[in-house]
């Protein structure tokens, strides 16, 4: 631990603006989705353009890849938000479940994903961490499309996604990043429980409604 804490005072003492502008624009991202900002998009763009300048550098290119599109989602997600918010009165986006079909596509996709990308990676690349790599790089594919829906399972799907996120930035001495992933797996499992009492709240009004 004592050695980690070294570390990590030397990461930040040592740290670019870049990561820093970054990693503060990621936890605004994340605090504003959980809170059902449109503001979190723009967050989101920012973001992911500082991080595209950090992971080509750290050579992690299926990462890199994913911050395009990280990009086009986030200009996807805020058109989808607002324009089924403006259907409801109080301006959001109405909040959805996946259905068990779902679930076994996306879960599918992602293993599935991830092996083909890892398997491409290492025989054809010098990416660090393949298959590691490719499994967070599709992971997060998936579970930023369902943000986009207002899936309320996002957030458990992101749970595992940034906890192996923990370690691969950790392994790349992108220390600052591992601790702001600690921060994600925190921030999400908030914003699990913040969703379902708005879940709940939302279909006891459909439900008097009707």
């Amino acid at each position: 631990m004592d050695n980690f804490l070294s570390e990590l005072n030397n990461a930040l003492t040592g740290t670019s603006y870049t990561e820093l502008f970054a990693v503060v624009t990621s936890i605004l991202y994340l605090l504003l989705a959980a809170r059902e900002s449109l503001w979190c998009w723009l967050f989101a763009l920012i973001s992911t353009a500082l991080y595209t300048i950090l992971l080509v550098d750290a050579q992690l290119w299926a990462e890199t890849g994913l911050q395009a599109y990280y990009g086009v989602m986030a200009i996807y997600g805020y058109f989808n938000w607002k324009k089924h918010g403006t259907q409801s009165k109080d301006h959001h986006a109405p909040i959805e479940k996946m259905s068990i079909s779902q679930h076994l596509v996306s879960i599918t996709g992602i293993i599935a994903g991830a092996a083909i990308m890892g398997f491409l990676l290492s025989k054809y690349t010098n990416a660090a961490m393949p298959y590691l790599d490719s499994f967070t790089t599709v992971g997060a594919l998936v579970v930023t499309w369902m943000v986009t829906r207002k899936f309320i399972d996002n957030w458990l799907y992101w749970i595992v996604v940034d906890s192996m996120g923990v370690y691969l930035y950790f392994s790349k001495e992108l220390y600052l990043s591992s601790v702001l992933f600690v921060a994600y797996v925190i921030i999400v499992i908030i914003g699990y429980f913040n969703w379902r009492k708005k879940l709940k709240l939302q279909l006891s009004e459909e439900y008097s409604n009707e």
